[in-house]
Parts: structure tokens; C-alpha cells; sequence
């Protein structure tokens, strides 16, 4: 199992961007959160197997449809990762 960390910037709060990801990553088989940062972005923890994973960086490009997506920053995660997915 791998585990990535992705930072989303754009208008990604207040478009159910955290929920709609919990939804997509749970049908993935992921675990992890979607957490709003302060500054605006929305990052997101996620573990899994590698193509699960590249499924849901290719989602977190466009987001739900209220969502406008400028940038995803990925890198690797070392740190725990929750069971399931939740949104804080």
C-alpha cells in the first residue's frame, strides 16, 4: 500500500469539494481525509493501492462540477492515515 499527499488550490472550498472526495476515494477502496487549510487549499491524505491512488489524482483535476481547480500538488506520505475516509 502507498500513500500520498495532495494539495488542491483553487475554489475548492464551499463547492462540497471535501465530500465529493470522500465519496470518489471511498469508491476507490481509500483511506484518508479531506481536510479545508486555512489559506484556501483543500489537502487531501489518501492510501491505497498505486493505481487507486493515480484515480484519484486524476478526479482531484477537476473536482465536482461547482469546484475550479488550478493546481494539485502531489508528494509521497509517511505519516498515519486513518481507516476509512472522513472530511474535517
Amino acid at each position: 500500500m502507498a500513500a500520498a499527499r495532495f494539495l488542491i488550490a483553487g475554489k475548492v472550498q464551499g463547492v462540497f469539494f471535501r465530500a465529493s472526495t470522500c465519496e470518489r476515494a471511498l469508491d476507490l477502496g481509500l483511506s484518508g481525509r479531506a481536510t479545508n487549510l486555512p489559506d484556501g487549499r483543500v489537502e487531501v491524505v489518501a492510501k491505497g493501492g498505486a493505481t487507486a491512488l493515480d484515480a484519484l489524482e486524476a478526479w482531484l483535476h477537476q473536482g465536482p462540477p461547482a469546484a475550479r481547480v488550478e493546481r494539485v500538488e502531489r508528494s509521497a506520505w509517511d505519516g498515519p492515515v486513518n481507516e476509512g475516509f472522513v472530511t474535517g
